[in-house]
């Protein structure tokens, strides 16, 4: 069964193609906690008086067994890319839900820790690659547009990546494909 939307739009006119974006990146959020029971986001602009030109700011609200996690970013942070700034706070919302599911007793995790893999193939010139899957080696194949985190022009094989996975028309594809960066002074 999906995971329940709610969608508000404050300050601005609702919008089918924002509140489909919404959707999409709230679906995507239980390959991180499959036990999420609600998810409600407002997207909003900020009051006229405050700023010059329309800002963004997307606040979302995920309910899991016995706790309401919430995931706002300051008014200073807002983007003036509605899109931009919805992707930002569901990034957010992805590194909430992995503490949180980590915090929980290890009989109680479900689906804590995404797939990781590493990128074995990439073609720039088609904008597109492949990620070998680190529990059983399969390829998984990703588009550019599923980059999140960085330019794709910069993703590189053997580059270490996290990512969602669902089913494409001719196989496995991941949906969202996450650069894992290196900690300071961590060896190579």
């Amino acid at each position: 069964m999906p995971l329940p939307v709610q969608v508000t739009f404050r300050h601005l006119a609702a919008s089918p193609a924002v509140a489909d974006h919404v959707e999409r990146r709230a679906q995507k959020l239980e390959t991180f906690f499959d036990r999420i029971h609600k998810c409600h986001v407002v997207v909003e602009t900020q009051h006229r008086h405050q700023t010059k030109g329309k800002k963004y700011h997307c606040r979302i609200e995920l309910h899991v067994p016995g706790k309401t996690l919430v995931v706002s970013k300051t008014p200073q942070a807002s983007k003036e890319d509605i899109h931009a700034a919805i992707d930002d706070a569901f990034s957010d919302a992805e590194r909430v839900l992995e503490t949180y599911a980590q915090s929980l007793e290890p009989e109680v995790r479900v689906r804590a820790r995404p797939p990781h893999g590493v990128v074995s193939k990439v073609f720039h010139d088609r904008g597109y690659g492949f990620v070998r899957a680190s529990e059983d080696g399969r390829e998984v194949y990703f588009h550019a547009h599923s980059v999140v985190d960085c330019p794709f022009e910069s993703v590189t094989a053997g580059m270490k990546v996290r990512y969602a996975e669902e089913d494409g028309d001719k196989g496995p594809q991941a949906s969202s494909v996450y650069v894992l960066r290196e900690a300071p002074g961590s060896p190579p």
